[in-house]
């Protein structure tokens, strides 16, 4: 008997990537532009996994819509710009990340997809930038999504996966990233060397040192 499908969705910043700098150089370039006081570096990257607009709404709350929306464009030029100044240098994978995606993408009953709070430009320049093309059979942006935790991306990742929730598993970096998974019905594998600290983390199914771990936590999950 065939083993069933499983699906593995990998969050992106703080999780396979470390673009913290562009993430932190890019916000404080929109706030300048807007003479307006930057937030704090922890600040900035505890919204990190939200959609752009709610982050921007936590982190200048007592602004206007419209400030926000000036902020949020603002933002979006200058990670563009950045981007296209260092290349995949702006956002490199972690250690040990490309082996684990190589290592699952081999197993034949395992899919990969990503849920991520990017764009689908930003998520699509990344991948090639790091020649991720052909791993991720599904890619849930924040363009087309309710920002995490809601559970919309996971949601449809199994449906055009035909994976059931019981053999789905979120692996993220953020508070946000089990909550969704927690919305979703499905586990969540919490990783410690991103932007949350590792108590926010506590609706995790289990969290992990290094993606040399995973292959056991998902193992644990799933036997």
């Amino acid at each position: 008997m065939s083993a069933p499908l499983r699906l593995v969705l990998f969050d992106v910043d703080g999780t396979l990537v470390d673009s913290q700098g562009s993430i932190v150089a890019a916000m404080t370039a929109s706030f300048d532009a807007h003479s307006l006081p930057v937030p704090k570096r922890d600040a900035i990257l505890s919204i990190v996994g939200l959609s752009l607009p709610v982050a921007m709404a936590r982190l200048a709350s007592e602004h206007s819509d419209t400030v926000q929306q000036r902020l949020v464009d603002g933002y979006k030029q200058a990670y563009h710009a950045h981007r296209l100044e260092q290349g995949a240098a702006s956002s490199p994978l972690y250690p040990g990340a490309l082996d684990a995606i190589e290592a699952l993408h081999a197993v034949p009953e395992v899919l990969l997809g990503v849920a991520t709070g990017k764009s689908q430009r930003g998520l699509d320049a990344l991948i090639e930038a790091h020649g991720l093309e052909r791993y991720f059979v599904t890619r849930q942006v924040a363009d087309h999504h309710p920002s995490k935790p809601h559970p919309s991306m996971v949601d449809t990742a199994r449906s055009e996966t035909g994976v059931e929730a019981a053999n789905t598993v979120m692996i993220g970096d953020t508070q946000f990233d089990m909550d969704m998974a927690r919305a979703a019905g499905v586990a969540g594998i919490g990783v410690a060397w991103g932007y949350h600290e590792r108590s926010a983390l506590s609706g995790a199914t289990s969290i992990i040192e290094t993606f040399e771990q995973l292959p056991r936590a998902l193992d644990d999950i799933w036997t």
